[in-house]
């Protein structure tokens, strides 16, 4: 059975990751989406904090091959626990 999708693959697709402002947080979304997204070129991070400080925004724009690497990919970053929310 095949999932409907309204994307095209392979796509350009941006990944939003919310959570815990820490020293390492930016490394470690990096090093879970490498793992799904071998081929991920630099400049395709960029985070921002938020106004207090306390969390961190961190997006990811990738070429995505297919629903299930984008499906694999939200349910390995939501298994971090520093991570609040992913859009």
């Amino acid at each position: 059975m095949s999932e409907e999708t309204l994307l095209t693959f392979p796509c350009r697709f941006p990944i939003k990751v919310m959570g815990t402002n820490s020293a390492d947080f930016e490394n470690e979304i990096v090093v879970i989406t490498r793992r799904h997204v071998p081929d991920l070129g630099e400049g395709s991070v960029k985070s921002r904090p938020s106004s207090s400080g306390k969390y961190l925004s961190v997006t990811i724009t990738f070429t995505a091959t297919s629903k299930a690497q984008i499906d694999d990919l939200y349910r390995a970053i939501n298994a971090h626990p520093a991570v609040k929310m992913v859009l």
